[in-house]
């Protein structure tokens, strides 16, 4: 896996360098609110190992993107998404320029809460 890149924002927040406001940390993941949320609930889990993005990952990654698609269930809940089937939430990857990518550190969107949302 790779290490944190010492000039991403991303990175810069895991580490406490910029601060944040925290959902979650363990020795794999830092999860935070969105400082633009689109939706009531809008949170970022990033991975600490720096990935530009969802085009990079390949087979060693199975196991880190499978604990992530796990975390965010918890996360919606624990911050106010109601459960399914009549809450939920949207998982969303943004990818690359055109995918809508801002910060090229791979990080999953978790957005949730009544609609109507400011955007998606």
């Amino acid at each position: 896996m790779s290490q944190p890149d010492i000039h991403c924002i991303f990175c810069k927040i895991a580490a406490g360098a910029i601060p944040s406001r925290k959902v979650y940390e363990d020795e794999e993941f830092f999860a935070f609110h969105d400082i633009h949320p689109a939706a009531p609930v809008h949170l970022l889990i990033i991975p600490k190992a720096h990935i530009d993005s969802l085009a990079q990952v390949g087979p060693a990654h199975e196991g880190l993107l499978g604990r992530m698609l796990l975390l965010a269930p918890r996360l919606a809940l624990e911050q106010g998404c109601k459960p399914y089937p009549e809450g939920g939430f949207r998982t969303v990857v943004n990818t690359g320029q055109e995918g809508g990518q801002e910060v090229h550190h791979l990080h999953l969107h978790v957005m949730g809460g009544p609609r109507p949302w400011l955007r998606g």
